[in-house]
């Protein structure tokens, strides 16, 4: 999709996003682990503490858990970056994906690092980073695909069961065109869901179910080809960044500049994350900002 139609094709979505993470905050509320004095920012707390403490929600290859250390994508960006600010040790906090927000209000973590969806929902909420990923949908189906699905809309026409995660992107496509999904907390709980029977498709970025599936080999399960998911006839631009707390401005203004240093080196970019399975298709366009994707332009 070409920069200027990518601008064009975004829109106002995620409707049921507020109430799943104001329920979630509920069970949060009270949680502190990174409380900072009231006359040091969190940059400079950061930095004297020598480490940073990031939200995840285990999906792979953003960030997750590999034999007992923290890693993916994000992860890997957010070493280079808060590394380059000085903050040496980047640390993690596991929570469902639904209570990433929540949990970064509650001060349970500094940053959420989990190439969340920039959208105008989540931005009231929280500030986000320039995007520092593109990204489409695909899904997630039992060997020979025999529902033949290929996108959103063909669930919807088919019936389909279809299973979401908790807060994802996916689940507010569903609701756009009228379909009951499962609610899953987590990816692995997605493809157990197909695998056993109990859904009939599990939607999701499509570089997390190609990893998810590259990396369970014997599953009996197959990933369509990624698609731009459309809405009402209007394609949904598919963005993630890190996220952070409203008030912490001058972190967020440190860390977008490091970030430039990347995004617009490919080869920067690709020796980062790379590794984890992204290209240059992944690479975000630099004429869409933060500022488009929560204004939510049609």
């Amino acid at each position: 999709m070409a920069p200027s139609a990518l601008k064009t094709s975004l829109r106002r979505r995620s409707k049921g996003m507020v109430a799943a993470v104001a329920v979630a905050a509920l069970a949060l509320t009270g949680c502190t682990s990174t409380d900072t004095d009231d006359d040091s920012s969190l940059l400079q707390t950061l930095q004297e503490r020598g480490s940073v403490t990031v939200g995840f929600a285990g999906e792979a290859p953003y960030s997750f858990m590999e034999n007992g250390e923290l890693t993916g994508a994000t992860v890997a960006l957010h070493r280079e970056i808060f590394g380059n600010l000085g903050i040496e040790t980047v640390e993690g906090v596991n929570a469902d994906f639904g209570a990433l927000i929540p949990g970064l209000q509650a001060n349970r973590f500094d940053v959420v690092s989990a190439g969340m969806s920039i959208l105008p929902e989540r931005c009231e909420q929280a500030a986000f980073s320039e995007p520092e990923f593109n990204y489409t949908t695909a899904l997630m189906v039992t060997e020979g695909n025999p529902m033949n699905l290929t996108d959103m809309q063909s669930v919807a026409d088919s019936g389909a069961r279809l299973a979401t995660m908790t807060g994802a992107i996916e689940s507010d496509y569903a609701t756009e065109l009228g379909i009951e999904s499962m609610q899953v907390a987590t990816p692995q709980d997605g493809m157990d869901a197909v695998t056993s029977g109990r859904a009939d498709v599990f939607a999701l970025t499509g570089i997390s179910l190609n990893w998810m599936k590259n990396n369970n080999p014997d599953a009996p399960v197959e990933v369509t080809q990624s698609f731009v998911a459309e809405i009402n006839g209007v394609p949904q631009v598919g963005a993630g960044g890190t996220v952070f707390r409203t008030d912490d401005q001058e972190l967020l203004d440190a860390y977008n500049e490091e970030l430039a240093k990347i995004t617009s080196d490919p080869e920067k970019y690709l020796s980062i994350v790379g590794e984890f399975g992204f290209t240059e298709e992944e690479m975000p366009d630099p004429e869409l900002t933060t500022a488009d994707l929560c204004a939510g332009v049609e």
